[in-house]
């Protein structure tokens, strides 16, 4: 393809297996584009890369999205968004430190007792 710096294109196709049964259902597919050669990335290291990505945004954006309820923040001006994206991202970090798997439950969990909390921090 005649694309600048374009080094592979490829297409993903997705399926939902059931884990009981085994049946394969629905699917989509998703277009990918990469600067990297074919020499450089093979079709298992592309995969890989995409689900990297998928699972940066899995584990950050969608908890930030969800349990903080961020696309509804109304600080809008000056650092205040980034300032408070940096808090929830600190905050998600230190429950997965101690252990959290589960950031909403944590998040209630620490919102209902200030004790747990400074316990969490080391105080």
């Amino acid at each position: 393809m005649d694309f600048p710096h374009l080094g592979q294109a490829f297409l993903i196709l997705r399926a939902i297996v059931d884990r009981k049964s085994g049946e394969v259902s629905g699917g989509d597919f998703a277009f990918a584009l990469t600067s990297l050669a074919s020499q450089e990335a093979n079709p298992e290291q592309l995969l890989a890369l995409a689900r990297g990505h998928w699972e940066i945004e899995n584990r950050s954006h969608y908890v930030r999205d969800t349990t903080y309820d961020e696309d509804r923040s109304q600080i809008r001006t000056r650092n205040g968004p980034r300032m408070m994206a940096t808090l929830r991202n600190f905050a998600m970090s230190l429950l997965r430190l101690v252990g959290c798997e589960n950031i909403a439950s944590a998040t209630r969990h620490c919102a209902a007792s200030s004790r747990d909390t400074l316990r969490i921090l080391g105080y």
